[in-house]
């Protein structure tokens, strides 16, 4: 038996393959999803999502969202979500470097914006995680 799994930010689907099992980061620790989970929806947290497809295992870096387990269907609704492959450094530490800075230098800043800004670092800090455990 074997799991689909979804991956979908705003913006596109990120990833869809038949897979072995997935570990998904919620806000209440980690999940391992197998063939014949219950159904389940979650709060997904900031994290690094695996992927088991026989000896392999892929590495995504996700930020908030949801994650629905339907039969043999895991779908994940992330904020963002990017494979380990299309992680650049660089390009991740610069907007880190930006959103902190802009939190550092803010005198009065709106909660919503802050939030914002915050959630901007947790994701670049977990990309760079993803990308520095496997580089």
């Amino acid at each position: 038996m074997s799991l689909t799994l979804e991956i979908v930010t705003p913006e596109a689907k990120v990833y869809s393959s038949t897979i072995d099992s997935v570990v998904i980061p919620t806000v209440e620790g980690e999940i391992g999803i197998l063939p014949g989970h219950i159904p389940l929806l979650t709060q997904v947290a900031a994290g690094e999502l695996r992927v088991c497809k026989g000896a392999e295992v892929e590495h995504l870096a996700v930020s908030g969202g949801f994650a629905e387990i339907e039969g043999d269907t895991v779908r994940v609704l992330a904020e963002s979500a990017i494979t380990e492959e299309k992680i650049d450094v660089a390009a991740v530490e610069a907007a880190m470097k930006r959103a902190e800075q802009e939190i550092a230098n803010a005198k009065v800043m709106d909660p919503q914006e802050l939030e914002h800004l915050q959630s901007l670092v947790r994701y670049a800090g977990v990309q760079l995680a993803v990308k520095r455990r496997r580089g």
